[in-house]
């Protein structure tokens, strides 16, 4: 039987059914043997140059350096920076993230609607929504002039940038599949896309960090502390001091608004890139008969697939856990562990820890299976207990670099593992044509309304503890708070996560026999009665 990727299938090979002996075999046909040798042809079309998977790979890493600096940073921006209340920020975190998951259906709609153009289906969407995406990034992170509209301003922005990087992450999730047909090319395709994004995310991170760390330094809160003494004493002398907090509001838009412009130039060369390196392919398993199908039922198709359900129940609630813990972080660093000058450094490590872990998780998955691999997400839970209950410097530097590991495997694995799905669903379904994005739009769509609530409860969770704007010391009820929404609440979420997954049906053994059949499938047969009895059936 053939590999993932490895030799040509072979007459009388099928799964499930032991090929006869080789002295049995009669003298191979010239027809067959012309088959044989066009199987090799298309194997080697459908190799992947390491020019083409860096480019893909670099292609999405502005998303991932813009979403790594909201997830770092934004909670705290609105809080400290912008000093909107924590049920507004609640609000606009959770509105935003449920207005980007909404979108992502429809944009999948959109998308299965689009005709094959001269260069592709999928990228004239990522080519047209790069600029406005720039300019909404850009003004989500302006600190307007007025007061009382700055929480429908910070709303309309980062509403906007959701939808906008829907529509381009759709489209680019997508192209994984029409890269190449070959398991592997897309499995190694998508380990270099992760690696690049990890990095993407490191760069946000660290840009970002550096950029405005300076807005969140330590003698930012000795001029507080000494104004907030001043206020709570009701002295007449505190107009004198306002001049000081409102350049440090000052010195913040700057340095906030300088960020934003270079994560701006990003996009640009990503997409430059994108456009020049990466050749979108047509469907190569559609066949001339197939038309494509309906989006609500391809849909409702999609929502009754086991694997795909069982893979988005896991993934969706590991997702919100990295999430909160994101999210969370910096706050927790400034506030409950007094490392308010070393945050930088630590967001630091934890991504670097996960960029130059990828490549071992894609040796692991390779060799021991994908599913094996998922149990390394759960490497991250018994350090971050340990920060919260013995908040140390060098223990912080230790639970960095482990939680890095194990955000790395939970975000490799959810995008190797949903084109199996994907393959999966196309085995049961051969004539049904185009149902990549349903798949990849709505997989977006449930992270994202996880991601959303997760960060609503956690903004909300802050608000109801008493969380202060703008103040340097909080209450032993936000510390509480915030050691929960670090150790407790994302360990939780990561172990329900991976029970899920433990029922996930898709084995190693299944993936290769599905690949076998879709390479008949390519090559002409389209009788797929034979799948291996092995293999669970995987309908709800």
């Amino acid at each position: 039987m053939a590999g993932a990727g490895g030799d040509t299938p072979q007459r009388g090979d099928w799964p499930g059914k032991a090929a006869p002996k080789a002295a049995l075999l009669p003298e191979e046909p010239p027809q067959e043997q012309g088959l044989r040798r066009s199987a090799e042809e298309l194997r080697q079309e459908d190799r992947l140059s390491v020019c083409s998977k860096l480019c893909y790979a670099i292609g999405g890493a502005p998303n991932q350096v813009a979403t790594s600096a909201t997830a770092f940073f934004l909670q705290i921006y609105l809080l400290d920076i912008a000093h909107i209340t924590p049920f507004h920020a609640s609000l606009v975190l959770f509105i935003g993230k449920a207005w980007g998951a909404v979108t992502d259906p429809v944009a999948g709609f959109f998308i299965s609607k689009s005709k094959w153009t001269k260069i592709g289906r999928l990228m004239p969407w990522m080519l047209g929504c790069t600029p406005f995406t720039i300019v909404s990034y850009f003004f989500m992170w302006y600190l307007p002039p007025f007061v009382a509209g700055r929480v429908v301003w910070y709303l309309t922005f980062y509403c906007l940038f959701q939808a906008l990087t829907t529509l381009f992450q759709v489209p680019y999730s997508a192209l994984t599949m029409f890269l190449s047909p070959d398991q592997k090319e897309r499995d190694s395709a998508t380990a270099y896309r992760m690696t690049v994004e990890v990095l993407g995310t490191l760069m946000g991170a660290a840009l970002h960090g550096q950029i405005v760390a300076s807005a969140h330094a330590s003698d930012r809160c000795a001029v507080n502390l000494t104004i907030n003494a001043a206020d709570s004493s009701g002295s007449l002398s505190n107009t004198s001091n306002l001049a000081e907090p409102l350049g440090l509001q000052s010195h913040g838009r700057e340095v906030y608004m300088i960020a934003a412009g270079v994560i701006g130039g990003v996009y640009l060369f990503g997409i430059v890139i994108l456009f020049t390196g990466v050749k979108e392919r047509e469907d190569p398993y559609a066949l001339n008969s197939d038309k494509a199908i309906p989006f609500f039922k391809g849909l409702r198709l999609t929502m009754k697939h086991g694997p795909y359900l069982k893979l988005t129940a896991s993934f969706l609630l590991i997702s919100t856990a990295v999430q909160l813990e994101q999210s969370n972080f910096v706050l927790f660093c400034t506030h409950a562990a007094s490392l308010h000058n070393h945050f930088q450094y630590l967001v630091v490590t934890i991504l670097v820890s996960a960029a130059v872990s990828i490549p071992f998780w894609q040796w692991f998955l390779q060799h021991f299976g994908k599913k094996s691999a998922a149990w390394g997400i759960s490497w991250m839970i018994p350090f971050a207990v340990m920060l919260v209950t013995i908040p140390n410097l060098v223990l912080a530097y230790v639970v960095a670099f482990v939680s890095g590991l194990s955000i790395a495997s939970s975000l490799l694995l959810p995008w190797s593992m949903l084109p199996d799905v994907v393959d999966h669903f196309r085995l049961l379904n051969p004539h049904a044509k185009g149902p990549e994005t349903i798949f990849y739009s709505s997989y977006v769509f449930f992270t994202k309304m996880s991601a959303g609530v997760g960060l609503g409860i956690s903004a909300a969770s802050l608000e109801f503890a008493g969380y202060k704007p703008g103040m340097c010391r909080q209450s032993s009820t936000v510390i509480l708070t915030l050691k929960i929404l670090i150790g407790a609440v994302p360990a939780i979420l990561i172990v329900i996560g991976l029970s899920i997954l433990l029922f996930y049906p898709i084995t190693e053994k299944s993936r290769k026999e599905t690949e076998f059949a879709l390479e008949l499938l390519r090559r002409g047969h389209r009788s797929t009665d034979n799948l291996s009895k092995n293999e669970e059936d995987t309908w709800i």
